[in-house]
């Protein structure tokens, strides 16, 4: 298991959610969002920022 620099696993959750979001528009953003906490070994307060992220950008799309 590597160390990644920091913010490099929340960058990488990001384009993750994004790239689910692509191939199944309709998939639960909370869903993906815990998906993405496990699969990239995320913090309680990531997954507050990614919520919040994503609700924001949803807003300005």
């Amino acid at each position: 298991m590597s160390i990644l620099p920091e913010g490099e696993s929340i960058r990488r959750a990001v384009k993750w959610i994004s790239d689910e979001r692509i191939d199944n528009p309709d998939a639960s953003v909370s869903k993906l969002v815990g998906e993405a906490c496990l699969k990239f070994d995320l913090a309680p307060k990531d997954a507050e920022f990614l919520m919040k992220f994503l609700a924001e950008k949803s807003s300005a799309e």
